[in-house]
């Protein structure tokens, strides 16, 4: 639950782990807000998408990871449970901390949006509060149906204080401790 929310969780976390556990590999769960979530299988575009963020990434920080769906643990008490697209760490950062690992040291997460009904309140809202309630200090929102990208940087107090966009083709800055310039001309190519 997000601070000073008066709903109470679907489950307990430890209910939604065993549940998590047990499902399907076609099927990607998530423990957000108090709420139980489905995240759909991703498309080729998605990936693609993925792949792309991944290449840029490499070229300019080359002593980082983009782990592709890594488990964290999210939102104050660490009561959440979210499988980020990306998460950008330093090399091996995650070895030995199981499926959700602590979002300590992560600099960077990723979620590019799905096309379902349920895109809009978890990728561009809930996930977001949670990686702002975490610490995380970027969060970088692709955001297919929008055709750009918002950068999230300075969390405080469970919100991220600068939030800039930018359309698909635009130079995006992403702020320390990231700090690279991604060129988005390429995702033009995989809008609808």
């Amino acid at each position: 639950m997000t601070a000073g929310s008066t709903k109470r969780p679907q489950m307990s976390l430890d209910d939604f782990e065993a549940l998590e556990r047990g499902a399907p590999e076609t099927v990607t769960l998530e423990f957000i807000a108090g709420k139980l979530g489905v995240k759909p299988v991703p498309d080729g575009d998605h990936g693609a998408i993925f792949m792309w963020l991944l290449r840029q990434c490499m070229q300019h920080r080359p002593e980082l990871d983009l782990h592709p769906e890594q488990g964290l643990r999210v939102e104050q008490y660490r009561t959440g449970r979210a499988r980020s697209d990306g998460v950008l760490a330093p090399v091996a950062h995650f070895a030995g901390q199981g499926e959700w690992a602590d979002p300590a040291g992560v600099l960077m997460v990723v979620e590019v949006t799905s096309h379902n009904s349920d895109s809009d309140s978890r990728d561009r809202n809930e996930k977001r509060d949670g990686y702002a309630a975490a610490g995380i200090p970027i969060h970088l929102l692709i955001d297919r149906e929008r055709h750009g990208l918002m950068v999230y940087s300075e969390p405080e107090e469970g919100k991220y204080l600068d939030d800039p966009a930018y359309a698909y083709g635009e130079m995006v800055e992403i702020p320390a401790p990231v700090g690279i310039t991604l060129d988005t001309e390429a995702l033009k190519n995989f809008s609808d």
